[in-house]
């Protein structure tokens, strides 16, 4: 396949593969992206190199126009099944990344950001093929990349998809219940409430820095490792690494990311935490965990109501997104959706396995894990 003739772009936008970028340049593109998230932001990257969760071999494809950053991916090589155990590439992921899009400066040269960043993509590759997980396919300026990839004679194919649950902010709160259509999910969780009172008071709180913020950290670890995450060895806090990522993530620093912690309280004792980076008006909850010994009272669910509710009587986002997979409980309370997928980008060139069998092998493998989590779940 001959490669697509080259489109007409400023002059002075030219992609670059780098160690990271200056960490000034690196938070305004953040602040000025287009549907920004925090995985990419500096913020998450340092904290996993503090934990000491980073992979020496991430590199950057990045984007200048002029003396400005105006896009970036992070990414890795890495050994894959869908290349038969050779090297493919992959954006920067861990167990706590839930979204992958490039960051790209929004704007009028938007298109030309996202047309250079691909030029990247495909020198980075050297003909290997990119698996991309968790993809926001029609958020922001993912729809100008995959347009670009296949316009350069890229192949691009889906090994999954779902619908995320997001909750964009309404005028209130009413106007949010307002013809939902869950809303026998809300009487129930009304119902809880008050069956949850009779055992004491009951309270939410919410921290962005301080000490309190690093009390209801510490509540979330407490609370994710008497679960049955603890028991079956995931949980944050069962390994030194990835106690320290929390603590790393979750505490407020300088710049785009912000952080905010909520608690439903009984007595004064969080029975469930919720956890989440704050960018660009969008709050990611990252991570839940509550006390299963609470569980017919629903308290994470409980919890994730009043969320709804801070949020718009308070405006501190205006947007939740559930970061979670596919099957989540917030399906029932998040009325919006924004489609996820994980994709196989095979740039032009020879290719020794077709895109077809790298899609069925890397379906192979997410059956497999599904299915490991599955019955890691009953233990």
């Amino acid at each position: 396949m001959t490669a697509a003739p080259p489109l007409r772009a400023p002059s002075d936008v030219a992609f670059a593969l780098t160690d990271a970028p200056d960490p000034v340049a690196w938070d305004a593109l953040v602040a000025a992206s287009t549907a920004p998230h925090p995985h990419f932001a500096r913020h998450v990257i340092d904290a996993h190199r503090a934990a000491g969760l980073l992979s020496a071999a991430l590199r950057y494809v990045t984007v200048r126009q002029g003396d400005r950053l105006v896009a970036l991916l992070p990414y890795a090589p890495t050994r894959d099944l869908c290349g038969l155990g050779s090297r493919i590439l992959r954006p920067f992921l861990s167990p706590y990344v839930t979204a992958t899009a490039p960051l790209i400066a929004d704007g009028p040269d938007r298109t030309a950001h996202a047309r250079a960043l691909v030029a990247g993509l495909e020198a980075a590759s050297g003909g290997r093929a990119w698996r991309w997980p968790l993809l926001p396919t029609g958020e922001g300026a993912v729809p100008d990349m995959l347009a670009e990839m296949r316009r350069r004679g890229w192949a691009i194919g889906t090994v999954a998809a779902f619908d995320r649950p997001v909750m964009d902010r309404r005028a209130d709160q009413a106007a949010f219940l307002a013809d939902h259509p869950n809303r026998a999910r809300f009487k129930d969780l009304r119902r809880r409430a008050r069956r949850l009172a009779e055992s004491g008071a009951v309270a939410h709180v919410s921290a962005a820095d301080g000490p309190d913020l690093a009390r209801l950290v510490a509540a979330f670890l407490d609370l994710e490792r008497i679960g049955w995450k603890g028991k079956a060895g995931t949980a944050m806090a069962c390994r030194p690494e990835s106690a320290a990522l929390a603590r790393a993530l979750f505490t407020a620093t300088p710049g785009p990311v912000g952080v905010r912690a909520d608690a439903l309280t009984l007595d004064g004792r969080p029975i469930a935490v919720s956890l989440a980076l704050v960018t660009g008006g969008t709050a990611t909850l990252l991570k839940t965990a509550y006390d299963e010994g609470l569980r017919s009272h629903a308290p994470g669910l409980l919890l994730e109501a009043e969320i709804v509710r801070a949020c718009h009587e308070t405006g501190f986002a205006e947007r939740l997104d559930s970061a979670t997979l596919d099957g989540s409980a917030l399906e029932s309370l998040y009325r919006d959706r924004t489609p996820i997928a994980e994709i196989i980008a095979v740039p032009p060139g020879r290719q020794v396995i077709s895109l077809e069998r790298r899609l069925r092998l890397a379906r192979f493998e997410r059956d497999a894990r599904a299915a490991a989590k599955r019955a890691l779940r009953r233990r």
